[in-house]
Parts: structure tokens; sequence; C-alpha cells
């Protein structure tokens, strides 16, 4: 999807305790400031939690379990959406069938 400089904002999220600054399609500023909302507080709990070296670990873990909840995310809708499709052709093979 391309977005044009227009729709463009330029916003400033903090990562760790980093500041980024990044241009994003105005339509998605609220989905970005949330998203890095959660890797902060994913990061706090690792860090509470779990013995760590340095941020590159907490940054590691939070970006494993967010992968894994993206793929079993995939994984599920694929299996929702192959379930449609069959009740879909069976609902279609009796609307289509004509009444004896």
């Amino acid at each position: 999807m391309t977005v044009g400089k227009m729709d463009e904002i330029t916003i400033n999220i903090t990562l760790l305790d980093r500041p980024f600054r990044l241009a994003v399609a105005r339509a998605d500023e609220e989905k970005v400031r949330k998203a890095a909302a959660l890797i902060n507080e994913r990061v706090k709990f690792y860090a509470k939690h779990y013995a760590y070296k340095d941020a590159q670990d907490l940054l590691s873990m939070t970006a494993l379990q967010f992968a894994t909840s993206v793929v079993k995310s995939e994984s599920e809708s694929a299996y929702k959406d192959h379930h449609l499709e069959r009740r879909l052709n069976d609902l279609n093979a009796l609307l289509s069938d004509p009444i004896a």
C-alpha cells in the first residue's frame, strides 16, 4: 500500500528509553503508538521477571512473543477461512441442486 506524502505525519515514539521519529500514515498513527506502548510494556515485564544481560535480550524475547502471536493468528485465520470456504461450498451445492 503506497501512502502519499500528504497522508503522512511525523510522530515521535520512545522504545526502551530511545526516541524514534517516524513518518507514518495519518490513519496508522494510533496503531503505531499503541504498538510502541505494547512493546514497552512487554519489555518492562521481561525485565522484571527474567534475568537479562542487556536490552537486546529484552527486545529479542519481545520480538519472539509478538512473532509467535502473529504466526498463531495467521494459522487460526487460515483454518477459519478454509472452514468457511468449505461451508459456503456445501451451501452452494445445496442451493444448486434441483428440487426433485
